[in-house]
């Protein structure tokens, strides 16, 4: 398996990328997420994952990894193929389309090319457990992009503490007056909270 790609972005257009790894050419499908983070770049590391079928090896590349992660979760549903996730990562951005799932908001995802109402359903039903476990509180704020908060709350469970109440305690520790410099103060602020 290819997990990542560093190299020179010979051609970029919003739907292929061309990567040049050490005299060797790639051909990447990309979001137009990721197109508009590499568009301006001259070179990079695209988080790829290789599809592999009967007639064809198709590489998917992605700017981040909570990017590749939703499209590895999207694919996993019955019904949504790997067109249909990037373009669902083209019409939203990860977290937003996380945020969707999470709260179960199937007109919104309905509003994407290729996305009918069933299909939406499903992708709620058998996703919405593993988005919120992305997201704290109804407010929406992501853990998806901060590792440091995500390093805590994996740190919080892996300590027996319920899931809930440790997101709960690490919104609030991040939020509060003083700043958080780094993932043992977080912890230690997290759990005086709990």
């Amino acid at each position: 398996m290819i997990a990542f790609l560093s190299g020179r972005y010979v051609y970029k257009s919003p739907a292929v990328v061309h990567v040049e790894v050490n005299g060797v050419g790639y051909e990447v499908q990309v979001s137009l997420n990721t197109y508009s983070k590499i568009q301006s770049l001259e070179k990079g590391t695209l988080y790829t994952w290789l599809h592999i079928k009967e007639d064809a090896h198709t590489l998917y590349g992605f700017f981040d990894i909570a990017e590749k992660n939703i499209f590895l979760q999207l694919i996993s549903v019955n019904g949504v193929g790997t067109s249909t996730a990037r373009m669902m990562l083209s019409a939203m951005q990860p977290n937003e389309l996380a945020q969707c799932i999470a709260n179960g908001n199937a007109i919104q995802l309905e509003k994407i090319k290729g996305i009918g109402k069933k299909t939406a359903e499903r992708i709620i039903l058998e996703l919405r457990e593993k988005m919120s476990k992305t997201f704290v509180g109804a407010s929406g704020s992501s853990l998806i992009n901060n590792t440091l908060e995500q390093d805590a709350l994996n740190a919080l469970v892996a300590l027996g503490i319920a899931r809930n109440l440790a997101e709960n305690a690490i919104k609030k520790a991040a939020s509060s007056a003083s700043p958080v410099e780094n993932l043992e103060s977080l912890i230690k602020k997290a759990l005086q909270l709990i």
